[in-house]
């Protein structure tokens, strides 16, 4: 049945309504027989009303609302409409038709309209919601949290075609006093600390979190409590994105890892950050990657002159470019093809536009892949970012923010010590440059190109087995917007030479967070998806650190970024071994790894 069709009907009952309200009510009244007179006076009464009552409704909208997700508000709507209705009808019978209408059949007449309209209108509700009713196969749902959006989220799963083989068994709330409660018809079955037994005694398939309001440590704990009990976890929206707009309410979504991180989202100084790239020509290099294209989508938001989009490979800064241009349609774009190994390239590039902030994003960063390509290391990580920094310096740019990694700390790989070298170089330029040099260093990302995220959930659609290095392994990790707001916020507080180093929270195990991985994915560890160890790759630590020996920290202002004590640097002798490095490119591995531990005394091969 169509809009127009159903809307029609309700009409038609409406009208059916109204004259057997009145006629009940004039027979009630002269108990079954009514007299010639007020029979008269009963037909015009009806057909007054059925005009009046009607417009009202109209007025009140009562037929352009979806029945099936009546709420409150509907019910008293629907009051107001007839109240209205009547009362212009009984005041419109007096001065048209001479008469007053007996109060009494008046009043039974609005007590019966009020029964079967509001009567009509739930059985319709009923019906619809009872089409969609579940069999015994269908997946039972628990919702975590009774209060408004618990019960919103209720009804979209009693009214939704996307929950069509569904069935909601009940909630689960913190509040004592909501326990053997009941909302919209759902028992309120005990507390999160029940969540397990709840589950295996109703048979739950899927567990929905809908409380948008509370903290990310809280909502980690509700997840470690859920991960457990083998059913599928999804969560609805954070209510920054509810209240943005960004995310409508019933959006649900499934957990991720991220979810477990447990971290406040990170806080920016808006107005200093607005200082230095509002209004700016802003390069990013290597914009189409992980790092690169988060640091574009952000940088755009905060209305930059002109953002400029470099990276080597064509499909990737296409498709941030589409985006951004979707997303942010004032922000002047310009891309960039260009490899940051191209001195005169990369020369032209800051001729030509005069960036004024430069966010180098561009590098090598797989491990074991540097490890058997260690000259394509040195020549990517080592001297295209000399390249780069080299043109910033000669060209006056005010900002140059490297991104670095955790691996540059006393590193194990050609991977980390060339981006030590890269670190090392911007503070030594920086020591005469007017451009301020900083780099900002942390750990892993979660859900970045080539990261073991990504890995596990691609093993996991196979099948399995998930493959872990070794049992111990730790790593930190963060997400990449929070990576990247940091990043941006510590070029706010960049005075030159800084190396700043985020706060990356506790580090986390590999093995860990493999689990994890398998049992938000629905499965359970060892027994639907088998985990096995892999050994160690090449240039692989156990741990990572944040600092070297050599370097102290110092708080900012943002409790989340810290600063690693510069070291001095002779620029002029940094560029002469540098001279000396570059012959080695092309050589077998050994020769290179040994230069690399001229350079870098504290690099340490493993392999």
């Amino acid at each position: 049945m169509s809009y127009k069709q159903r809307m029609l009907l309700i009409l038609v009952v409406d009208i059916l309504i109204i004259w057997v309200a009145i006629g009940i009510s004039y027979l009630f009244r002269f108990d079954g027989s009514i007299p010639p007179f007020y029979e008269k006076q009963m037909y015009f009464y009806a057909l007054l009303t059925t005009v009046i009552c009607g417009v009202s409704l109209a007025f009140f909208r009562m037929y352009k609302r979806m029945w099936q997700y009546a709420s409150i508000g509907e019910v008293i709507e629907l009051i107001k409409a007839i109240l209205v209705g009547m009362i212009l009808s009984y005041l419109a019978i007096f001065l048209l038709y001479g008469e007053r209408v007996p109060l009494s059949i008046a009043t039974r007449s609005l007590e019966l309209m009020l029964l079967f309209m509001g009567g009509s209108r739930f059985l319709w509700r009923l019906i619809r919601v009872n089409k969609t009713a579940k069999t015994e196969q269908s997946n039972n749902i628990l919702v975590i949290g009774a209060g408004d959006c618990g019960a919103l989220i209720a009804k979209e799963i009693l009214t939704s075609k996307r929950f069509k083989e569904s069935c909601l068994i009940g909630f689960v709330d913190d509040d004592p006093y909501k326990k053997n409660m009941q909302v919209v018809g759902f028992p309120v079955l005990g507390s999160r600390t029940e969540i397990n037994e709840i589950v295996k005694k109703h048979m739950i398939h899927d567990i929905v979190i809908a409380i948008p309001s509370s903290s990310r440590g809280d909502i980690t704990d509700m997840i470690n409590i859920c991960k457990v009990t083998g059913a599928k976890v999804k969560i609805i929206p954070a209510i920054n994105d509810i209240i943005s707009g960004t995310i409508a309410l019933h959006t649900l979504r499934n957990v991720e890892v991220e979810d477990l991180l447990g971290r406040e989202p990170v806080s920016i100084d808006l107005e200093g950050v607005m200082g230095y790239v509002k209004d700016k020509v802003v390069l990013v290099t290597g914009a189409g990657g992980s790092i690169g294209s988060e640091l574009s989508r952000q940088i755009a938001s905060i209305q930059p002159a002109k953002l400029l989009l470099l990276g080597h490979g064509e499909n990737s800064i296409y498709t941030i470019e589409m985006e951004l241009k979707a997303k942010f349609p004032n922000v002047k774009l310009v891309t960039v093809i260009a490899d940051i190994q191209d001195r005169d390239r990369i020369d032209e590039v800051f001729r030509l536009f005069r960036p004024q902030v430069v966010f180098h994003a561009a590098a090598h960063k797989h491990v074991p892949l540097m490890e058997r390509n260690p000259s394509e290391a040195i020549k990517n990580n080592i001297f295209g970012t000399k390249n780069v920094a080299d043109s910033a310096n000669k060209y006056m740019s005010e900002r140059f923010v490297m991104i670095s990694s955790d691996k540059a700390v006393n590193p194990s790989s050609v991977m980390g010590a060339t981006k030590r070298i890269a670190e090392m170089y911007i503070q030594s330029i920086n020591v005469t440059s007017e451009t301020q040099f900083v780099a900002v260093r942390f750990g892993n990302v979660l859900g970045s190109r080539g990261s073991v995220i990504p890995r596990f959930k691609e093993q996991i659609a196979s099948g399995g087995p998930v493959t872990v290095t070794h049992p111990d392994m730790v790593r930190y990790f963060m997400t990449i917007p929070e990576a990247v707001q940091l990043v941006i916020q510590a070029g706010a507080l960049a005075q030159g030479g800084e190396i700043f180093i985020l706060d990356m929270g506790e580090p986390v195990r590999i093995l860990d967070l493999a689990r994890d991985v398998i049992r938000l994915s629905g499965f359970e560890p060892d027994v639907d998806v088998k985990i096995e160890f892999s050994g160690m790759r090449e240039g692989e630590k156990l741990f990572e650190e944040l600092l070297t020996e050599s370097e102290a920290t110092t708080a900012t202002q943002h409790e989340r970024i810290f600063i690693g004590r510069p070291i001095v640097l002779n620029h002029a002798e940094l560029e002469l071994q540098l001279r000396r490095f570059e012959k080695v490119i092309g050589e077998d591995q050994r020769t290179i790894k040994s230069a690399i531990e001229r350079l870098v005394p504290f690099y340490s091969n493993v392999s």
